[in-house]
């Protein structure tokens, strides 16, 4: 018995038999009801009053009458003004949560034949990954895995930005500054060690422009004009010639990266069905180019650039290809997107991509319509704020981005001091206790980040994502570990416990409310993973379970347990117990953070 859609199919029936009103299921809308009034479910009339050409009081009251009269759902109805308070009677409680505890599945949808392609995380081979990846990785994993549950085939990618002068910027940096090092010759992470280049050519280069600025040039000339930027615009140009000894160096240099980000991308727990590489997609935009030059679609200017006119759109013109032939990010990315779509010919190709970017999505969709491509229509945006600190934005060219290798480390240090703040480490190992400081550590990160919608920005604060009191992972885990901790005291004690049956409650025992906040609650599940899909935000399913951990623990100091003496009821709140930790660990799986057994 899914319970929210049989109290729907109930208030479908009196609307129609009332009111000569038809609607869907899905159009009918339930709230919990306000703590402040009687009820468990509340339903809005006013949507209805024209066709019932009453009050909202009197509206509701024949709503309330009909669903006493022809449903055995009901114990009662209260109305507030043009609210209808619905009280679900003791037995169907018990027939839903009967019901929950035999459907192991219960949230899940089936297959429903389409398919999703997820690109996330597009890293550059010119730096290591930073916070803001870290926000790209965890809500791109987390939206993948709520897809598959609701039903659809996820491909999860990533686009390596591994081509382009911002490559060739570390390159020609390494190439005037190393003396041939090595991560291996210095010991250092490889995406760390390329990054390091990546900063030192924006150092020397700033230097070489202020020189020229103090010469009497101007700023943009300087900025032109410069050695190292001459010299770089130089390299680009060979390696897309494909000048045998560039070619070499960079196919090096980007190795030394992906060895570092496969370490970094293991340790947080994401991972990808399919790599794709913009030094292989380049030239299949540039093909496309070509291809729209000759059918009209796209102009050529006097230096021979190559642009588009997207006037009729309200859109500024757009290059995309240099008066030197060389590509520009649009250029790829039209290669890819053509690449992508005829690899899996997804239904919904999700970019998630931050916010500074929603111009150049919206361009990317432009034109590929104007190409005649028609799966630009599946193109979805999944626009993510950036990540700010307190000090202010990142910066990757002057080096102050908060590295996410950095922060784990520092994250899972926090976790340990957090454990032995708690003192029941009592009996692990120190290979457990280490796996737990990883565990929270991490989901501190994790849940952080993706507790907010993600069209939001966000200023990290790594001091409150530990805290057990608030809206933290650490808080969820804990009442996680809590409730495991119930069943080893019960087994302890030597407490037996069978399956819960609910003919076998005392007819004369009332639900405490908790134990009814808590059973409403949960039959919210599946519409909550439903609407963390259609809205592909992970935030609706973080909150929720937050939710969860909040009743659980009311629950536990309000509502006996293993002091319970009628074994019906024992069974019951033991069995509600276990069905609430397997919530809490379906929710944070799908956000990608371990449940721990212990804290």
């Amino acid at each position: 018995m899914h319970l929210l859609l049989s109290i729907r199919i109930s208030l479908q029936s009196a609307l129609r038999d009332l009111f000569s009103q038809n609607v869907t299921v899905d159009d009918l809308h339930l709230e919990i009801t306000n703590q402040e009034h009687v009820g468990d479910f509340t339903f809005v009339v006013f949507p209805y009053l024209r066709a019932s050409k009453l009050s909202p009081e009197k509206t509701g009251s024949a709503i309330g009458e009909y669903l006493l009269k022809n449903s055995n759902l009901f114990s009662g109805y209260n109305i507030v003004k043009g609210f209808l308070n619905l009280k679900l009677n003791q037995e169907t409680w018990f027939e839903c949560f009967n019901w929950i505890t035999k459907n192991p599945g219960f949230g899940n949808r089936n297959t429903n034949g389409k398919k999703v392609m997820v690109e996330y995380s597009a890293p550059n081979t010119n730096k290591p990954l930073h916070l803001g990846h870290m926000r790209n990785n965890f809500i791109g994993w987390s939206v993948s895995e709520i897809l598959k549950e609701n039903g659809y085939e996820v491909i999860k990618a990533n686009l390596v930005n591994d081509r382009g002068i911002h490559i060739c910027k570390s390159m020609l940096a390494w190439m005037e500054l190393a003396n041939d090092a090595t991560p291996e010759s210095t010991g250092k992470k490889g995406d760390h060690f390329v990054g390091d280049y990546y900063v030192r050519f924006e150092k020397e280069y700033r230097q070489q422009v202020e020189i020229l600025v103090a010469q009497g040039k101007s700023q943009t000339v300087a900025e032109k004009e410069a050695p190292w930027m001459l010299s770089v615009q130089e390299l680009l140009r060979k390696w897309e010639s494909g000048d045998t000894e560039i070619f070499a160096l960079w196919k090096k240099m980007n190795q030394w990266v992906y060895d570092g980000f496969n370490h970094s991308y293991k340790r947080m727990g994401v991972d990808f069905d399919k790599w794709y590489y913009e030094s292989e997609t380049y030239l299949l935009g540039k093909k496309m180019v070509e291809e729209g030059l000759e059918k009209g679609i796209f102009y050529k200017k006097d230096d021979n650039s190559v642009w588009i006119n997207l006037s009729d759109l309200k859109l500024d013109d757009k290059l995309l290809l240099r008066s030197d032939g060389t590509s520009v990010y649009i250029t790829q990315d039209l290669g890819t997107a053509d690449l992508k779509y005829n690899d899996y010919g997804m239904d919904v190709s999700v970019y998630v991509i931050a916010d500074e970017q929603n111009h150049h999505i919206k361009l990317l969709k432009a034109i590929l319509k104007k190409l005649g491509k028609h799966y630009a229509d599946g193109i979805y945006h999944l626009s993510y704020g950036m990540v700010d600190l307190p000090e202010g934005k990142m910066k990757s060219r002057e080096g102050t981005v908060v590295d996410a290798d950095e922060l784990m480390d520092e994250m899972v240090k926090e976790a340990e001091k957090t454990v032995h703040e708690l003192g029941k480490t009592e009996g692990m190992s120190q290979e457990e206790l280490f796996r737990l400081y990883e565990i929270l550590g991490l989901g501190a990160i994790k849940y952080f980040l993706l507790k907010v919608d993600p069209k939001k920005k966000l200023l990290f604060n790594p001091a409150e994502s530990l805290d057990l009191k608030g809206n933290t992972a650490a808080f969820i885990q804990y009442t996680h570990a809590r409730i495991c901790a119930l069943f080893r005291k019960k087994d302890k004690i030597g407490i037996s416990s069978s399956e819960f049956q609910k003919e076998k409650i005392p007819l004369n025992h009332l639900l405490f409310k908790e134990e009814r906040e808590m059973l409403r609650w949960l039959v919210y599940y599946p519409t909550v993973l439903q609407d963390a899909a259609e809205q592909y935000s992970p935030a609706l399913l973080a909150n929720y379970v937050f939710e969860t951990a909040r009743l659980y623990n009311k629950f536990y100091q309000e509502v006996p347990v293993l002091v319970e003496t009628d074994e019906a009821l024992r069974n019951f709140r033991l069995e509600l117990s276990d069905t609430v930790r397997k919530i809490i660990c379906r929710c944070l799986g799908l956000l990608g953070i371990e449940s721990p057994e212990r804290m």
